[in-house]
């Protein structure tokens, strides 16, 4: 028991004399310490971290200016008009030229809206937003192109003081340039061809382009007899005489003329077609009367 008192007392002691009581004072006080350190440390982060939460929620610090937005890309506008209001409207200009293409190449039977369409860039669609059907569409094809050219040399007709044979003239290099040497040419093998199956386009093209047009070469050789440039003729039979090497050339081109070894020369045909035609048309000058 002695001992164990000793012991006690000196332990006691020693804690009172701030042995190991001081070492465990110093540790606490090291600890409360680096907890403040800590808490200070946590404080800062998360005033640091509230701007960045801030802009990710949308918000940004209070006195921070607002960012600058991007810059947009500005593309060129043209002074004219957009490419799609110019693609409006020509888009039925192009799917007539388009349709006379395949017309002339497939004929009209085997000629369908959706191969017109691709053609001509556009939608089937867009086809019937322009033309109902295909008959609807062969009938513009024709008045849009052929049609055209008759009007032209009637006003011509009306409008001329010059004599009759110019006239005649003008309708031979007219048809060689204008109808021949362009898709409209295959139009005279179309209809001639289907005819028997298609009536009712026959019918069309008569009233539309061929009465048209017997109707003014008529009135050119009546104009050059009242005028005495032409000799008395049967207009309606010298009508069919002249229409007929035309209409016959057109539909060699698109038919026979390929297998020949040998091309219509175009300007000779015109040549020579004129000076016949002349010759059996024009007046025989008249004598002066022999003086006594």
């Amino acid at each position: 028991m002695p001992n164990l008192r000793k012991t006690t007392f000196i332990s006691i002691h020693l804690v009172l004399k701030g042995g190991p009581l001081s070492v465990r004072k110093s540790s606490l006080l090291s600890g409360q310490k680096r907890g403040e350190k800590r808490a200070a440390g946590g404080r800062a982060a998360r005033a640091s971290a509230a701007p960045i939460r801030g802009a990710a929620a949308g918000k940004r610090p209070h006195g921070a200016r607002a960012p600058k937005p991007p810059a947009r890309r500005s593309s060129p506008v043209p002074a004219h008009a957009p490419r799609w209001h110019r693609r409006k409207e020509q888009r039925p200009g192009e799917i007539l030229a388009a349709a006379l293409e395949q017309f002339v190449e497939r004929g009209y039977a085997a000629t369908r809206l959706e191969d017109v369409a691709r053609r001509a860039g556009v939608t089937k669609g867009t086809m019937y937003r322009y033309f109902s059907s295909k008959t609807d569409l062969f009938r513009a094809v024709v008045r849009g192109s052929v049609v055209p050219e008759i009007e032209a040399f009637e006003r011509a007709i009306a409008s001329s003081e010059g004599p009759s044979r110019e006239l005649l003239v003008q309708f031979a290099e007219g048809w060689m340039d204008r109808i021949y040497r362009t898709p409209i040419c295959g139009l005279a093998k179309l209809v001639t061809a289907e005819a028997s199956n298609f009536p009712e386009l026959a019918r069309f093209y008569q009233t539309e382009v061929i009465e048209r047009a017997v109707r003014a070469v008529k009135r050119v050789l009546e104009r050059g007899m009242e005028r005495g440039e032409f000799r008395a003729i049967d207009v309606d039979a010298a009508t069919f005489v002249l229409r007929a090497p035309l209409i016959l050339a057109a539909i060699w081109k698109h038919s026979m003329n390929k297998l020949e070894s040998s091309r219509l020369d175009e300007r000779r045909f015109v040549d020579t077609y004129l000076e016949m035609m002349m010759r059996g048309l024009l007046a025989a000058p008249q004598e002066e009367p022999a003086h006594a």
